[in-house]
């Protein structure tokens, strides 16, 4: 086995190779809880979240952390504007975010921690930097980060500092500072502002040291893996970059990945074009939410990815298609031999699964070995080449490999009794050529969620979303 990850860093696929054998740590940067995430920000989470499972699979420890921005200048804003904390504004959208997560299948991370409760390791990271005088004071109690005195700084988005231009987030003269480069560390207090009063002066963070801080300290340094946004490249993780190396004198991070844009047509999803859509608003219209997760990492994380109605309605068939499978596989009843030849096509399968992903996660073609196979399952169902055991086995086949994917239905537990109930009415009536009841069953099933199906082997139900 070996994984081949494009580190950002060195502009190149490498071959992984974890610091602890067996043991990866990853941290994703995650999102600042102003207002609620719209599916873009969901490209990024979701490559953690398939990254993650798929080093699961192989046979990893994950401890795979993503952070919550609960203090910034848009969060300040808008609890003013609506007249309560920063703290009830930004856990109303941190549990908005929690349950879009829970609706696309995003298992959660093994720490979700929030920046206002790692002040003191932000603290402590900052005044490292001020003994080795790699940051500076200014008068209104704001500390920067010297640019000047790491000659390293740019390495990753490859800039030269000397031509550096002032970046979005970048304050070019708010706070005085010694050098229109430098970045802000510390925020002096200001008037209708929260601060923390602390051992390097009151006020609160700047935005890039809380993910230095964040990650170290769950995480140790260096770590594996770090992933964001490729608009994360500069300047929030090159200045990440330099804060934690000069602080600490050791290498930061490992392999940095960066996921590409989702594409709304010809532009970028962002909340300042306006063009955004929400998790929420997607499933309200009738889009399975397995459809959604499927249509969002579809292409291969450094690739754009157009979304649209044409790439939802395409995942919604797909994900049609994988459900019949499995309801198909659940009813299928065979006493014969079995295939002889069926271990061989889900060994094939699974190389090629594999093979794709171990490929710098390259999910397109993972996927396309996955629904070849559905389409060669269903030729095999329908020949009646299985039997009864090979359903089961291809069906924990399936189970498996959708670890990786999670696009797979929900195991099927129990119904409920009147469901149950309703069903055995339906097979009776069957039974006993009562085609009309038949029918009406079938309806009042399908108004509750069950869809009911006849086949040689009887009927078979499956649960829709």
């Amino acid at each position: 086995m070996t994984i081949r990850l494009f580190d950002t860093m060195a502009g190149s696929v490498r071959e992984f190779v974890p610091v602890e054998p067996g043991r990866v740590r990853m941290y994703s940067c995650g999102p600042t809880v102003y207002g609620t995430a719209h599916v873009g920000n969901f490209r990024s989470f979701l490559f953690g979240d398939l990254l993650s499972r798929y080093l699961r699979y192989r046979g990893f420890d994950v401890t795979w952390v993503m952070n919550v921005t609960d203090i910034d200048d848009r969060i300040i804003k808008g609890a003013n504007r609506e007249g309560i904390t920063i703290q009830e504004l930004s856990e109303k959208y941190r549990r908005l975010l929690v349950a879009d997560m829970e609706t696309i299948g995003i298992r959660m991370p093994d720490v979700m921690p929030k920046a206002t409760d790692n002040i003191p390791q932000m603290v402590e990271l900052i005044q490292a930097l001020l003994d080795k005088g790699h940051a500076y004071r200014t008068e209104d109690g704001s500390i920067f980060f010297r640019i000047a005195s790491w000659p390293e700084y740019g390495q990753l988005a490859r800039i030269d500092p000397a031509g550096m231009r002032v970046g979005e987030r970048v304050e070019a003269d708010e706070y005085g500072k010694d050098d229109v480069r430098d970045f802000a560390l510390w925020k002096g207090p200001k008037p209708g502002e929260p601060s923390w009063d602390t051992a390097i002066g009151p006020g609160r963070p700047g935005w890039h040291i809380e993910c230095s801080a964040m990650s170290t300290r769950f995480l140790g340094q260096p770590f594996d893996i770090h992933t964001g946004g490729v608009d994360l490249i500069f300047p929030h993780h090159t200045d990440e970059v330099a804060q934690s190396e000069a602080a600490t004198g050791r290498k930061f991070v490992n392999y940095w990945l960066h996921n590409a844009f989702l594409q709304m047509g010809a532009q970028k999803m962002s909340k300042s074009l306006g063009n955004i859509e929400r998790v929420s608003e997607i499933v309200d219209r009738g889009v399975p939410r397995r459809a959604l997760r499927l249509a969002l990492q579809s292409a291969h994380y450094r690739a754009q990815l157009t979304f649209g109605e044409d790439s939802l309605q395409a995942a919604t068939s797909a994900i049609d298609r994988l459900d019949a499978l499995y309801a198909a596989l659940a009813a299928y009843r065979n006493d014969g031999a079995g295939d002889a030849k069926l271990d061989s096509l889900l060994a094939q399968s699974r190389t090629a699964i594999e093979d794709a992903l171990d490929d710098d996660l390259n999910v397109s073609p993972a996927l396309a070995a996955l629904f070849d196979l559905v389409r060669e399952l269903n030729r095999r169902i329908d020949a009646r080449t299985l039997s009864t055991a090979d359903a089961a086995k291809t069906t924990a086949f399936l189970r498996d490999v959708d670890r990786i994917f999670g696009i797979a239905p929900e195991q099927e537990g129990s119904l409920p009794p009147e469901l149950q109930a309703l069903l055995d009415e339906r097979a009776a009536a069957r039974a006993g050529r009562d085609w009309a009841a038949s029918d009406r069953l079938r309806d009042a099933l399908a108004e509750r969620g069950i869809l009911v199906e006849d086949t040689r082997d009887g009927q078979r139900w499956r649960r829709t979303e």
